[in-house]
């Protein structure tokens, strides 16, 4: 009986009813859609850049993220290469070597990120082989040749074939020097890579850098970025007697994380401020019904109705409202959210230049995951209960005589 009369209640001012749930609708249909562009190209951002080259998580000694150093090394033994075969999620995995040191040509000189790699297992797992600018790729682990970035190329005042001096200081503490060929350059969109990678062979990096066969990292690559906080805990427990720790992309590239949160916390807020303000509408809407209907709530007080039913019957008011948004809401923005992640929207001219300047794709995606839709919803809900909890103490404070006499 109560549902029903909240029911008919409603529609007694369709026009108020639909402007609130309208609202509502439009509350709902807006968060899930910026959520979902927001999620959504976070999502593909971050998997652009772990697959770039950083790997969803990486192995190593546990020190060296914070303080790296040729020191924290560690042998990628067969025993290590079991751990991550027996882990199912794990779709590649590779070797690094990572140092410090000194490329010149003539009178130029610079510094250089020594990054050795095996280019047979590394094209599995990232992108950087991808992104030859010019020239081409060394093939083998021990080759005299190095790629490097198309910036460091060109402060160097060196061309593709030509012979560069590569200095560094070894795990040993020795001072070492090879010769090597450029075979080509990389252009990445990192400027940091761009102008200071050297890429060379991983036995050749050991060489150099008197590493005896020894390793900086392992990079990991998984399918899913959902799947990382498992395979992590998984390998953390096999590694823990080791000295060793896997790290996922968020600990390796805390700066990256950091720009994605201080974005989505700008969206949180926007998002917050539609909601309240939604809120204040519904409490409007049922104030104003409550208010009007003061001398029917004091007549049928006074024939014996129980407060509490009364005030139930404009809870079940407000919450039909509610849900009655939400519901639209949701199937719109599911709409809106398809059409984008079919047809993404991407950015030309300077909009992309200001992406790439902050390390994002000028590309914007959304998400269908389920999360986004139920957090919105929930959060328009509760802040739509809340709202309405201000008419229903009016009611519940209501005298049978005050209503009947109210005008």
């Amino acid at each position: 009986m109560l549902i029903k009369l909240a029911w008919r209640n409603i529609w007694r001012n369709k026009r108020r009813s639909i402007i609130t749930i309208l609202a509502v609708t439009f509350a709902v249909m807006l968060s899930i859609a910026m959520r979902g562009l927001q999620l959504g190209t976070y999502e593909v951002n971050i998997e652009t850049v772990v697959n770039m080259f950083s790997g969803y998580l990486q192995i190593q000694k546990t020190g060296y993220q914070k303080n790296p150093s040729l020191q924290k090394s560690f042998s990628f033994d067969q025993n290590l290469r079991e751990i991550l075969r027996k882990e199912a999620r794990i779709t590649g995995f590779t070797p690094r070597v990572v140092g410090d040191g000194l490329i010149s040509f003539k009178e130029n000189s610079a510094g250089a990120a020594i990054l050795g790699i095996a280019p047979k297992t590394e094209k599995t797992l990232s992108e950087i082989m991808n992104k030859l600018n010019a020239g081409r790729f060394f093939q083998g682990d021990s080759s005299n040749e190095i790629v490097i970035g198309h910036t460091l190329l060109a402060n160097l005042k060196v061309e593709i074939g030509d012979t560069v001096v590569v200095l560094a200081q070894g795990y040993d503490g020795s001072l070492g020097n090879l010769l090597f060929r450029i075979a080509g350059t990389l252009k990445t969109g990192s400027r940091e890579f761009d102008a200071g990678a050297v890429f060379m062979g991983l036995s050749t990096a050991q060489d150099l850098l008197a590493m005896y066969g020894r390793v900086n990292m392992i990079a990991i690559s998984l399918d899913d970025l959902d799947d990382i906080p498992g395979v992590q805990n998984n390998l953390n427990r096999a590694l823990q007697n080791s000295q060793l720790t896997a790290l996922k992309w968020n600990e390796i590239m805390p700066d990256f994380e950091q720009t994605i949160q201080l974005d989505n916390i700008g969206g949180i807020l926007f998002l917050g401020i539609l909601v309240v303000v939604v809120a204040f509408g519904i409490m409007n809407t049922v104030l104003m019904s409550v208010t009007e209907r003061f001398r029917e709530f004091g007549v049928t007080l006074s024939i014996g109705m129980p407060q509490r039913k009364l005030v139930l019957q404009v809870f079940l008011e407000t919450l039909f409202i509610a849900l009655i948004g939400i519901v639209i809401g949701n199937i719109l923005a599911a709409g809106i959210n398809y059409y984008i992640v079919q047809n993404p929207i991407v950015f030309g001219g300077e909009f992309a230049e200001l992406y790439a300047e902050y390390g994002f794709l000028p590309r914007l995606e959304s998400s269908l995951k389920g999360h986004i839709f139920r957090n919105s919803s929930l959060a328009t809900f509760i802040i739509s209960i809340l709202a309405g909890l201000y008419p229903l103490l009016k009611v519940y404070r209501l005298e049978p005589l005050k209503g009947i006499r109210y005008t």
